[in-house]
């Protein structure tokens, strides 16, 4: 049984697909809420067979209640929607991070590529990392072969990460194992920040403004960034042991030696520990 369905013929030329799932490697939700803006107005291309993807039990559909009536279900779902910026044709992969046969699913979404003419994938996704709000969002690239990358972007971290792997990067090694040129651009969210991190959903989209060469619409993520700069900004101020270790980030990052692997985790368990001593 098939894990999609084309939902109609399309006119696309050379399209490249941008693909993000929510939960992991969505830290704040900042790829999902990039990739939400964009499809917007898209054209449904393809859904794929949630009964197939998702454990309901884990991801439960969301039911509404209306006066004591059941009123509806809504299911958790992946599609593939066509969008059109400038000369370029997008089709956007997104929504809930599949919980059942990943390996199935890399070969319908390779196949999907192929069928398409796709020439590129791009995969957005959010970490969290001991970086401060106050400067540029870091970020961290991955590709299929060396020198696809572009905006000043470079493949990272350094050396060897062993990691849990989230489904978006399993799709993102498929397509480019089939020729496909792959890259995916990685926002670093500061960990101290919780809830959604429309900053990192800006650099995410400005990212692929220079990947396409292509302008993207902001909608109100741009007003949204700003505020919670703000909102950021007034609450580190309020508390000492913040502000603190926000200026030892800083200072990291104006010197060019932000914390990779160990040294990474070594600041977070510091800045905890500090925030438990001062008893927060």
């Amino acid at each position: 049984m098939s894990l999609y369905r084309l939902d109609g013929p399309i006119a696309i030329e050379a399209p490249v697909i941008i693909a993000a799932f929510d939960g992991w490697v969505d830290a704040g939700s900042a790829a999902t809420t990039a990739l939400s803006l964009l499809a917007l107005e898209g054209v449904s291309v393809a859904t794929f067979d949630g009964d197939q993807l998702f454990d309901y039990r884990s991801r439960r559909p969301t039911l509404d209640i209306r006066d004591g009536h059941l009123s509806s279900l809504t299911w958790p779902e992946l599609t593939l929607r066509h969008v059109r910026f400038g000369t370029r044709d997008l089709l956007v992969l997104t929504g809930a991070e599949p919980d059942d046969r990943w390996r199935a699913l890399g070969e319908a979404v390779t196949e999907l590529a192929q069928r398409l003419d796709v020439r590129g994938w791009i995969s957005l996704g959010a970490i969290p990392a001991a970086v401060p709000h106050t400067r540029p969002v870091p970020i961290l690239g991955t590709e299929s072969q060396p020198g696809l990358l572009r905006g000043g972007v470079l493949p990272g971290p350094t050396g060897t990460l062993r990691v849990p792997s989230a489904a978006l990067s399993m799709l993102e090694m498929s397509v480019g194992a089939a020729g496909i040129p792959a890259v995916g651009y990685f926002a670093q969210v500061p960990h101290y920040v919780t809830g959604p991190y429309a900053i990192a959903a800006v650099a995410l989209l400005h990212a692929v403004e220079r990947h396409l060469e292509v302008d993207l619409p902001r909608g109100a993520l741009a007003e949204e960034a700003r505020q919670l700069r703000t909102r950021l900004d007034g609450a580190t101020a309020a508390d000492e042991a913040t502000r603190t270790y926000v200026e030892r980030l800083e200072a990291m990052v104006d010197e060019s030696r932000l914390p990779e692997g160990d040294d990474l985790i070594s600041e977070i368990e510091r800045f905890l520990a500090e925030r438990n001593a001062d008893g927060a």
